[in-house]
């Protein structure tokens, strides 16, 4: 197939200058109101009906198809950025302190935005399609919040896409999952109560630090003794705080961490089991234990016959020279995963590694790789052709 958007096209040098516009003004969770009203302008001057505020600072714009009637599908883009001060010195780093798209979400709205104009141009395909432009992926549910206000209710759809650029494959290969690819994600907050003393005195009082020291190690034997282990499981205790001072045993020890599953069972296993070690082993040791277990993201699960699409489109794409077929999916959580448990579909990874670009998601030196901006939008204009190109 050849390729729908080239590199260097008048397309791709207009792309570039609106990912770095974006870059420059990087917005979080819930604030993308400049991004929000920009993409917002560009759909409405390239035809589409727009229609913007789901989920507080959503846009969705629909396009149909100049071929007759036919089913209805969408594509997706996240639109926010990250609390992370940018280390670039180029002339479109952020402008905002403290701000910055370390995680290519940029990149993504563009590339949503390229294939919205390529194909505004050139609607050859039956039935509806809708452009979501998502806010607040970054920890803040915004997919949740777009379906809460009624996305699937006045956007009815028989799929959703996504697509991630991905540091850890290269510019020109991509990667497609039939199954999971990116896990549940849930936080946990932990009390431990004791009796506080004298540091020099324990035998006065009832230690929370040493009970929560034996509860990280405990805690790892869920994952090791309880999870199927042809399955897999996370729990990551992230931050341990008590105390104040060096010769007084405190009250009371607090602790934060995540926990990541694939497997809805293994999900609830996980929570099931903290909740009675909590209770059991800090009773067993004298003191008060409660757990506070907080379902963020769900695990983000494609449906096989749509992953099976995704890959044909990209295995024939001009410019796409690998595609890997279920690859180790990701621990990293993914809120479009709220899309996948009401609409069939598929989140593909696109790589963006390259020798200028090397830096991770989220460093504070990452930057979206501009030469596959066209390669994105190409992947979304020739899915939408494969999917809606017959009635």
């Amino acid at each position: 197939m050849s390729s729908l958007i080239p590199l260097n096209s008048s397309l791709h040098q207009q792309m570039k200058a609106w990912r770095h516009t974006l870059h420059s003004h990087p917005e979080t969770a819930y604030e993308e109101v400049r991004t929000s009203a920009m993409v917002a302008g560009i759909l409405r001057d390239l035809g589409l009906a727009v229609e913007v505020g789901l989920g507080g600072t959503g846009v969705v714009a629909t396009l149909q198809g100049r071929l007759g009637a036919g089913e209805a599908i969408a594509l997706r883009a996240d639109m926010d950025a990250l609390d992370v001060e940018e280390m670039n010195q180029f002339a479109h780093c952020s402008t905002v302190k403290g701000k910055m798209h370390a995680c290519g979400h940029d990149g993504h709205t563009t590339m949503l935005l390229g294939a919205a104009a390529h194909l505004a141009a050139n609607p050859d395909f039956y039935g509806t399609l809708h452009f979501i432009f998502q806010p607040a992926e970054e920890n803040e549910a915004g997919a949740k919040a777009m379906i809460d206000d009624g996305l699937f209710e006045r956007f009815p759809v028989s799929a959703v896409y996504g697509m991630h650029n991905w540091p850890a494959l290269p510019a020109g290969q991509a990667a497609v999952h039939a199954g999971p690819v990116m896990a549940a994600f849930d936080t946990f907050e932990i009390e431990v109560k004791g009796h506080g003393c004298h540091g020099a005195m324990p035998h006065m009082g009832v230690d929370p630090i040493q009970v929560a020291a034996q509860l990280v190690t405990a805690l790892q034997s869920i994952v090791s003794r309880n999870v199927d282990p042809q399955k897999s499981a996370v729990i990551s205790v992230t931050k341990i705080e008590s105390g104040h001072t060096f010769n007084v045993i405190p009250e009371s020890c607090h602790m934060l961490g995540t926990t990541r599953s694939f497997d809805p069972a293994v999900r609830d296993l996980l929570e099931q089991r903290m909740g009675e070690m909590v209770t059991q082993l800090c009773a067993a040791l004298g003191c008060t234990g409660t757990l506070k277990y907080t379902r963020r993201y769900p695990a983000t699960i494609n449906t096989a016959a749509d992953a099976e699409l995704c890959r044909a489109v990209l295995s024939e794409q001009q410019g796409i020279e690998q595609v890997h077929w279920n690859a180790p999916a990701s621990m990293g959580a993914e809120d479009f995963a709220f899309m996948l448990e009401r609409v069939p579909g598929c989140y593909i990874w696109m790589g963006n590694g390259s020798s200028n670009h090397s830096h991770g998601l989220h460093s504070p030196h990452y930057d979206f790789n501009d030469d596959i901006l066209p390669l994105g939008a190409s992947f979304w204009a020739g899915l939408v052709y494969r999917r809606l190109g017959q009635a």
